[in-house]
């Protein structure tokens, strides 16, 4: 009967921190996208730093408004860490990439865009 007891007591533990474990491990790679270029940015592609393609849209057919975010979320099967990214401005179709990006240790990236050097940089929180 003890091993019993015991038994039904792992398993409440288990049982009782399973959706913890089940979030933290979806919420890994997931991130916010903050806009703060000025511009409407039209496509966002997200894609494992090995890959030769870019993913899907993550945007779909929404855009990214200047002063906007948006919580990019990961399926919690997703293994890899290191990502690149991509934004495309809805202005004149013009990108910037950012390559292997550890999105397990980042939880905000925020773009900017510097006219005087035409040049998008990213900040990573």
């Amino acid at each position: 009967m003890k091993l019993t007891a015991t038994a039904l007591g792992v398993a409440y533990a288990l049982w009782a921190f399973a959706p913890t474990a089940a979030v933290a491990a979806e919420a890994k790679q997931n991130f916010i996208l903050d806009n703060e270029t000025g511009f409407e940015i039209k496509e966002v592609y997200v894609s494992p730093h090995r890959s030769n393609e870019w993913e899907e849209d993550v945007l779909g057919q929404d855009t990214l408004d200047d002063g906007s975010d948006v919580k990019i979320r990961f399926n919690r099967r997703t293994r890899t860490c290191r990502w690149d990214l991509k934004v495309v401005y809805a202005v004149d179709g013009t990108d910037a990439v950012w390559s292997n990006i550890n999105l397990c240790e980042i939880s905000k990236i925020i773009i900017h865009y510097n006219k005087k050097n035409d040049k998008t940089t990213a900040e990573f929180e």
